[in-house]
This record gives C-alpha cells, structure tokens and sequence, in this order.
C-alpha cells in the first residue's frame, strides 16, 4: 500500500476515494468530528481536513473505505434507479386515483370496480377511445380519459423497468453471491441490500461485530444497580438493519428452529423486542461468515 489518504464526505468524496484507491493508496473512513470540539473551534474545509488527518494519524480512524469497483458497485447502480422508479410508480398511482375521485360520475363508476391490473390496463385504452369522440371543441371529459391513459401508461413503463431491474439485481446476486440465496428468509432484494452494505472489499471489516455495529444490530451496555440490560445501537445502515429484521420476520413464519427459540425465550421472560435483538444478531453473524468468502473473485 501507499500513503493513507482521508475519504470525503459526498459525491465528490466517494469519487476521490475510488480515484485513490486505483492509485494504489490506502485510504480511510473518518467519522463525524466531535461536536463539542466543532462548536469550539468552528466549521470550515481546512478544518475537517486536519481532523480527519489527526484521526487517521493517531490510529482512531482505521477503517477502510469501499473500494466501490465491483458487481456490488453494480447492483448499488441498478438498486438506486429501482428505487427512484418504485417512488415514480407510487406517485403515479396517487395521481391516476386522485384524478378518479373528481372525475366524471359515469367513467368513475364504470371503473370503480376494477382491481388495480384490470384499471391500468382499462386506464390505457381510454386515450384510444376518446380519440372517435374527438371534435372541434375539446371537453373536460375528453381531457380526463386522456390524463387518466397517459397515467397508466406510465404505471406500465415503470413496472416494466422495475421487473427488468429485478431480474439484474437476481441474476448478479446469483453469479457473485450464490450462498446467501440458499438461506432461509433471504431473497434476491435482501441479499442486494445487505451486500451493498458490506461493499466490495468485505475484509476491511475485521470481526462479525464490527459488521453487526454497521448494521446497527449491535448491543450497547445500558445497565444500572442490579438491572442488567442492554440495547441495540441507533446507528449504523438503517436499510441493512430493516433488511435483517425482515429476515427475522420471515423465520419466524417458516423456519422451525426460529420459531422453538422464540417459545424458549418467552418461557424464560423475555419479551418479543428482546427475542427480536437477539435474533437480528444472530442473523448478521452469519450473514457475515457467507459474506466473507467475496473476497476472492468467483471463477470464470
């Protein structure tokens, strides 16, 4: 390795680090500066910068940055557009009822009976239909079977980018990352979720907890007197954290051995969010031993 270098925060900073890293140098996570410290001596570039590099030279911050130049750097590409697509289609959706709700009492009956696959395609045809109907004078009728067919076909197109999204994002996870399909409660979307979370260079993260604390998974000691109690940590990935408890949800449905350790559990006085914590671990640590064989590039 070469110098250590010091990962910004953003684009620009996700940009450098790949930039470093292609070049050979080593470079490092920083977390946030302390905020007693940042109120004291204020905010600025230079700043941050001799913070970042004091944290990296005292040994604070050694954990390093995503490589980001993988199949994971891949599936976070196809991830992002199927979730900007999936928010497109929602909106679309509210638009296309909204637009029902004040439409004219005929066409709104004539559709209320419909489920949401026989509306769209129904929806898509009404361009067509008003176009017999068409004459020198537009009206509002005319102007509603139009938006509402310009809406489904809209819905269409999404849903179409999204099912093609999904076949990539299973396809990858099936070429680079077999293993976690295989496990009960895991499919193509939590497998993406949580390999996006890892990246593409897994042993930077030396120990199972340091994955459990980036997914927010990891107990935080919260005794006091004679009450031993601890809590999950707060931070971390949110979306690898609801990806777990996902993951617990559905072994609790299906998977027999999930289902006896509950019932232990509860026997023994725990209660359901305690059972919950435990069993999000456990789920990360061996999320985390069928992660770790990534490293090594898959054969051709």
């Amino acid at each position: 390795m070469g110098r250590a270098g010091v990962e910004g925060t953003g684009s620009f900073g996700a940009a450098l680090s790949r930039f470093l890293l292609a070049q050979g140098v080593e470079v490092f996570d920083v977390n946030r500066p302390d905020r007693t410290d940042r109120r004291r001596r204020g905010k600025s570039d230079p700043l941050d910068a001799e913070n970042a590099a004091r944290a990296v030279l005292s040994g604070r911050a050694r954990a390093r940055a995503k490589s980001g130049d993988g199949p994971v750097q891949i599936a976070r590409m196809y991830k992002l557009t199927k979730g900007s697509a999936v928010k497109a289609r929602t909106q679309a959706i509210n638009q296309l009822k909204a637009v029902l709700i004040t439409a004219d009492p005929g066409l709104r009956d004539e559709l209320a009976r419909l489920n949401n696959a026989d509306l769209f395609r129904t929806c898509a045809r009404l361009a067509d239909d008003s176009k017999n109907d068409e004459d020198d004078t537009e009206t509002v009728l005319q102007a509603t079977r139009i938006t509402l067919s310009l809406l489904a076909r809209r819905i269409g197109q999404l849903t179409e980018q999204i099912r093609d999204l999904d076949n990539r994002l299973a396809r990858l996870v099936e070429c680079h990352a077999p293993q976690l399909l295989a496990v009960v409660g895991i499919g193509p979307d939590t497998a993406v979720t949580l390999l996006v979370t890892v990246g593409d260079n897994p042993e930077r993260m030396g120990s199972e907890a340091s994955f459990a604390a980036l997914c927010g998974v990891s107990p935080v000691e919260r005794s006091s007197g004679r009450r031993n109690y601890r809590r999950l940590n707060r931070g971390g990935d949110r979306q690898a954290n609801a990806a777990l408890h996902r993951i617990v949800f559905t072994r609790l449905r299906v998977d027999p051995r999930t289902q006896d350790y509950y019932e232990r559990r509860i026997k023994d006085g725990k209660t359901r969010r305690e059972i919950m914590r435990s069993l999000k671990r456990y789920v990360a640590r061996e999320v985390f031993h069928l992660i770790q064989p990534m490293s090594s590039p898959p054969p051709s």
